[in-house]
């Protein structure tokens, strides 16, 4: 078991100073759907660009 304590606020002193695309970030990554699609990807998409399609699914796309 993890030695993090989610109830203490001390935990969270980095996300004050987080952006939203760090929290929408850490937010998907916890996502069991997401998870699974990515493992469903082969080697080779994980390494290089994955397809519009991939990104659009997750919101991976950003306006610049």
């Amino acid at each position: 078991m993890s030695a993090f304590d989610w109830r203490s606020e001390s935990a969270y002193d980095s996300v004050y100073g987080a952006e939203t695309m760090d929290i929408a970030w850490e937010w998907l990554r916890r996502d069991g759907e997401y998870q699974e699609a990515y493992k469903g990807l082969t080697g080779a998409q994980r390494s290089s660009e994955v397809s519009d399609d991939f990104r659009q699914q997750w919101g991976l796309s950003f306006r610049s």
